[in-house]
Formats: C-alpha cells, structure tokens, sequence
C-alpha cells in the first residue's frame, strides 16, 4: 500500500515551481500584443472633478487608449453596498481613487500619459474621522444620504442591565485600534485579453475566480458566460485579494476598448492606495463578572471607519460586534457598532476578519478584571470557555474545541505557573509574560444560502489523477491539502494528484478562500469526488476480474482482491479499460459537499453559520526598555486549534505567520495619514518586522478532531493571527504595571504612560 501523507509533514505540492522561479504569477504573463495599464489616481481626498482633458496622453506616441469615469463603466460595484465606480466620475472621495486609466504600449510610456492628463479639481472640505462623520452637522462624503453612517449593528441578548447589577466587578474601558496594510509579497496583478471568440478572459491574483467573474461580468454588463477568470498563482492574500479593488476591472475594461491583451501590475505604492487595510475601530468594553471570574454581562459599543467605500467593512464589523461573544458561556450581551464613512481609503477584509480588534480589547479586559479579582488570568480563561456540545448564545453549535488544550499548551509553553508574579520588576529593562485566547469560524454561511464546495477529478489513462477545484491558493496550502485527501483515499502517490489552478471555465463553481473555509469545505468535497472515482475503479474491477465488489478494495495504486492481493489490476489498466470498451468514457467525477448550517438571520442576527469553529492561544514574554520605551518580543508560542493536522508543517508556518502578522500590527506597523493621505505607502516608510525585531516563533498544535471536519480537521492559520495583540498588550502590563489600550504600542506610549503613572496625584 502506498504510505498516506494524512497527517504527516509534507512540502507544498506548488514549492518547487516558486522556488525555481517557474511558477507564473500574472504580472509575469506575457502576451503577443500586450499593452500596459496605468491608473491616475486623485491628490486629494475630497474634491470636484471639473474638467478632464485627455487629448495630450492620446496624442502621445504609443497610448493606445484612455478611459475615464465620464466614458467608463458606469455600474456602480460593492460588497454591502453597490456604490463605487471603477473610474470616478464628477467626484473623488479619497486620496488616491482611480480618476483615468491609460493602456499604452510599454509601462513607461504609459506612465508618462498618465502625466499629460489634465485634470482640474475644486477641492471640497474633507471629513476624515469618524467623530466629524458622526456630527449631526457634518455633510454626507455620498450624496443622496441623510448621514455617515453606513451600516449599524444592534442587538441584546438576555437581561444585560440585570447581569451588571448582580456581578461582583464592573469595568468598563476604550480600545483604539488602526488599519493595517496586507504586506502581501506580490502586490495586486491582472492580465486581461480578448480571446478569439471575443470573450474576456483575465489572469489575476485572486482569492476567489468566481466573485472575481462575477464582478467583471456585472460591472462590464457582459453575461457571465462571456467572462473566463483564470487564478495566476498568488503570492498572499491575507483578505486583500477579494474583490475590494479595482485592478482586474480596470485591465478588463482597457481590454474591451483596444481589443489587445492588456497588464495592468501595481508598484508598492500603487497598491498601498489601492487595497482595502483593515478596519480602524473604537472599542468601549464593559464586563461584569461574579467573584470567581465567571463573565456574566457584556455591553460593546463600536465605532469603525470604512474609508470612502463600505466594501465589507460591515460584515467586518459584524465579526468585531458579536463573533468574540460565542467563545464564553455568556447569556447577556449588548452590542451597539456603527460604521461611518470617511474622506479616507477604503478599509475591509484582512486575516481575522474583525476578531483582531475586538479580541485585543477583550483579552485585555479579562487580563485587568483577573488582576483586581486576584485571579490568574489563565484560570479565568478555562472557567468562561465555552465546551464541545454546547450552543453559543447566537445559535452557534460547538462540535469540536480545543481552546482549553491551546491554553494550556501555551501556559507550559512559556512557564506560565512557574514564572508569573516572579519576574523582576527592577531596573531598566523589565520582563513580563501574558496570554491571550481567541476563537474563529471555520467556513460561514452568510454570502447565500450555501457554503460548500465542489471538485472533480479525471482519472487519466495512466492511473494519476488531475483535480480542478477553484478554492484558491493563495500560499496557505489548498492545493497542497487537496492532494494529500485524493492520494489518501485512492492510496496512490502524492505525487500521481496533480490540481489544476482555478479557472472558471473548466472548474466547478466554488466560493474561494475566506473565513477559514477551504480545508473543511473542500477536503469533504475531496473526499466525495475520490469515493466516486473508487467506485468507479472498483465496479471496472469486478467485471474485468468477475468478483462481487465487496471483495474488491483499492489500494496501493491497484484495485485487487482483499483475500487474494495478487489478482488485481492497477489504476492505468482500469481507466483505459473504462475508456475503450462499447460505451466507454474516461473516468471523470465530481464531488460536493455543503456544510449542515443554518442562513444566517440578518433581523435575529442568530445562527450556527459555520460547520465548525476554531480556536488558538497564545502566550509571550517581553522586556520593555523604561528609559527608551521599546518593547521587544523575547519569546512567544501560538497554540492553534486546527481539528487535524493534515499537513503539520503547513500548519506550523501558517501559525507563526500569523503571529508574525500579529506583532506588526501590534508593536510596528501604522498606517499614517495626515490630511486624508497615506504619508508611509512604502515598505521603507511602513515598519513591518523584520527578522530581526521576531524571536524564535514557536507553535502547537491541538487536535480536537471536528465531527463535521475531513478527518477531523477544520481551519487553521487565521485564528493564530488573533490572541496575539491581547498577549502582548498583557505582557506589557506584566513588566511595567501600566496598560496600553491604544495600539500599536509604540515607545511613546510606553513612554507617556509610564510619566502618568508617576505623576503626583493631587486631591
């Protein structure tokens, strides 16, 4: 029998194409013909279009076309809303919105057209916090609205007010968070061509093919059948490659007007205007708990900035409202979001998908309510957790949790029991250790009412297998995953599976890679498609061999008898045999599964939207320098919660990615922008860290082996990316005795702090 990869570390079935530079990302695709595209963007966040003269760029040797937001596509695009235009017309609502997009015969020239467009702007008054957008008086940054508000989430579950009378403590506190750039390593790409039955066919950089088709078809007005969307590997995602941008529809809409292949490849600061960051919110938090740490209330208010476009900045913020609330055995919560527009870019999607922010503020607030209960924090933690078998108070079914495990692997990780409350407290530099839990959906049912998946497979003459499924990999390891579940359960080689990149034409309808979904969703789908070929091998085998099929079994790249291994017959001989006989045909399969939940109510807010849920801890160490204010990770350890471990190495770097990811956002990076405008759009200016700035990350693993999950397992790598902030944050208390609720945490504040804490206080 061949050796199944299940549960083994292997390497990424598409490694050694990126290693070798072979594997082609779409701003490597070359085309004969091929134009180049460039966007115009606006100088200022708030301003009139009056005029646009594009006669020069035209008359400029090489410029094949020139659209702008008069003569483009005017089907308004969105995600909650419908309300953006691919090139803005009459109006620009933040500093760097597409106004013009040139095509050109190479990148320079295409350049310099860009610089003979003459646009003339009125620059108009900007609101660019949500505290003016909320102003009765403000004027709306959209027109035809009565106010600046974009989307409201308000719900209450239980007796909160009572609950907060009963409890023991009460503390209330605001958290401030910030946006935060993707830092994919290939910034955003697209290919667009015309193929030879005049259809739009586009290579791009996506989490998804299918909302990628879509979106062009609808804004395009073409039918979707005229519309082909190939994924061009994609090197990260990170929630930035949904549909929140417009480079895919700007080369597909230069492609329509020069009938020429058309590449249009954002440069860093390109797509530092161009991507959605993550959502900035202003998190007010009150808990009650009774003496024993048990959470019994819990009130939330937040204020979040979508930037110019909504995008889906609101179901962002739908996750920071309530998703935090199913991993405690809480009845009473409250929950009261507002997002508002601003004159700012547009925020949205980004790994964790709002638990980031709202779970910096929750960890926080068990870690200071566990200290004025003298309790430790980690015992707090296990009390509130919520068990396998138990319903959420939205409605959501826990089939699998290893939380309790991830806390306290973390805690044996770190030297929890023997080191807290004996580290020094003395000196310059000062250590101190904290943790922080979290919780994730592994798919979600919310786009329609289905969150499943389909692959086929074909059986090749050779006995290999090649796979089509458009779920993305976007360098998490779908296709890597995908592989190991045929190879499994055909018991052939991994090397004999072969996926093919998504491609609308030739592969299933699939939703893509978001809310952790792809290992659950897609592995079961696998697991189908892969029965039905066996099947398929099996009854091939029972006519050529003349035994019942219940004596038959497939393994070892063979289908033989089980009490004679001897008289069988490999894969290859039965799929020609399946081909070449009266009524043959190839050997060709599909497989679907959808996950057993329910669609979300949007007027209840109630449902158990996602087949299973994961859940990560993590723990860490600090020294926080007084004099200088810096804070320096000195240890830390993600324990993730991920079901199964198909792919333990897989597993592993996606973890510490996502803690990586965490402590950028948490100590480094920032998106600055001073008067509307992004004033650090470059890697030299926006402090990402460095290997240098990281300790040896570590993770772990838990098992919980999810009923729902293939094998057990579920998602893994995006929960990892949410206690990271709270244990930080926590930590820093540990070593100096003051609380930063305001991040990132930055020497300044440290610093400030620090002064506050030793200012007299006057009576």
């Amino acid at each position: 029998m061949s050796a199944s990869t299940l549960g083994t570390s292997v390497p990424q079935v598409n490694a050694r194409a990126k290693v070798m530079g072979r594997a082609q990302y779409a701003g490597d695709i070359q085309l004969p013909g091929m134009l180049h595209g460039k966007v115009l963007r606006s100088p200022y966040p708030h301003a009139r279009i009056v005029r646009v003269d594009v006669s020069r760029a035209l008359a400029l040797p090489g410029v094949k076309a020139v659209a702008t937001g008069a003569d483009g596509p005017q089907v308004p695009w969105g995600v909650h809303h419908k309300e953006r235009l691919t090139l803005a017309r009459d109006v620009v609502r933040f500093a760097g919105e597409e106004v013009a997009a040139v095509a050109a015969a190479t990148e320079e020239i295409a350049r310099d057209a860009l610089d003979l467009i003459e646009v003339e702007y009125e620059e108009l008054p900007a609101i660019l916090t949500p505290e003016e957008a909320l102003d009765p008086d403000a004027p709306t940054v959209h027109s035809g609205r009565t106010d600046n508000v974009s989307h409201e989430i308000r719900f209450e579950r239980g007796d909160v007010d009572a609950a907060f009378a009963q409890a023991h403590l009460v503390h209330e506190a605001t958290y401030t968070t910030h946006s935060q750039y993707p830092g994919y390593m290939e910034p955003m790409a697209s290919v667009a061509a015309i193929d030879p039955d005049g259809r739009l066919q586009v290579w791009t950089s996506t989490q998804s093919a299918f909302l990628v088709r879509a979106r062009l078809a609808a804004v395009l007005e073409l039918p979707v059948s005229r519309v082909r969307v190939i994924q061009a590997t994609t090197g990260g995602g990170f929630g930035g490659k949904i549909i929140e941008d417009a480079n895919s529809l700007i080369a597909g809409l230069l492609a329509l007007r020069t009938g020429r292949p058309v590449r249009v490849v954002n440069n860093r600061l390109e797509d530092f205007l161009a991507c959605a960051t993550s959502v900035p919110e202003r998190i007010t938090l009150k808990l009650g708990m009774d003496r024993a740490g048990r959470i019994i209330a819990k009130d939330v208010r937040i204020v979040a900035d979508c930037g110019a476009y909504s995008g889906l900045s609101a179901e962002v913020m739908h996750v920071s409202a309530m998703r935090s609330d199913n991993m405690h055995r809480n009845a009473n919560v409250r929950s009261r979001a507002t997002l508002v527009y601003t004159h700012t870019p547009p925020h949205g999607a980004f790994r964790g998908f709002g638990g980031t922010q709202m779970l910096f503020a929750l960890n926080s607030h068990i870690d200071t309510m566990a200290r004025q209960l003298d309790l430790d924090p980690l015992d707090v933690h296990r009390l509130n957790a919520i068990e396998r078998g138990e319903t959420s108070v939205h409605g959501w079914k826990i089939g699998s949790t290893g939380l309790v495990e991830c806390l306290a692997q973390c805690a044996a990780a770190i030297g929890w029991h023997e080191r807290r409350g004996r580290m020094a407290r003395q000196g310059i530099r000062r250590r101190g250790i904290g943790l922080a839990a979290a919780m994730h959906v592994s798919g979600n049912r919310t786009i329609g009412d289905w969150d499943g998946s389909t692959v086929m497979l074909k059986v090749n003459e050779d006995g290999r297998v090649v796979l089509h499924c458009s779920e993305a990999d976007m360098g998490q390891g779908a296709m890597t995953m995908l592989s190991q579940v045929v190879a499994h359960e055909l018991d052939i080689p991994l090397a004999h599976v072969h996926v093919v990149a998504p491609d609308t034409d030739s592969a299933p309808f699939c939703i893509g890679s978001l809310a952790s979904r792809v290992t659950i969703v897609a592995g079961n789908a696998a697991i189908v498609a892969a029965g039905a070929a066996r099947d398929k091998l099996i009854e091939q085998a029972a006519s050529m061999l003349q035994a019942p099929v219940a004596e038959l079994q497939c393994a070892g790249g063979t289908v033989h008898l089980r009490a004679a291994p001897e008289r069988g017959l490999t894969l290859a001989e039965l799929a020609r045999a399946h081909l070449w006989r009266h009524g043959g045909e190839g050997i060709q399969v599909t497989g679907s599964w959808d996950a057993a939940t329910e669609m979300f109510d949007k007027n209840t807010l109630m449902g158990n939207i996602a087949p299973a849920y994961s859940f990560a801890a993590q723990a860490v160490e600090v020294e926080v320098d007084t004099e200088t204010g810096q804070v320096t990770l000195v240890d830390s350890f993600v324990s993730d919660d991920c079901g199964k471990a198909l792919n333990p190495q897989a597993v592993h770097g996606q973890s510490n990615g996502a803690a990586a990811q965490a402590i950028g956002w948490t100590l480094y990076e920032r998106l600055q922008v001073e008067d509307g405008r992004i004033v650090n759009g470059n890697f030299a200016d926006y402090t990402m860290p460095s290997p240098d700035a990281l300790p040896m990350l570590r993770s772990g693993i838990v098992e919980s082996n999810d009923p729902h999950g293939p094998y057990g397992a579920k998602g893994a790598s995006e929960t990892a990316i949410l206690p990271g902030p709270g244990a930080i944050a926590n930590a820093v208390f540990d070593a100096i005795g003051v609380r930063i609720t305001e991040l990132p945490i930055t020497p300044e504040k440290v610093l400030a702090a620090l002064r506050r804490r030793e200012e007299p206080r006057h009576a």
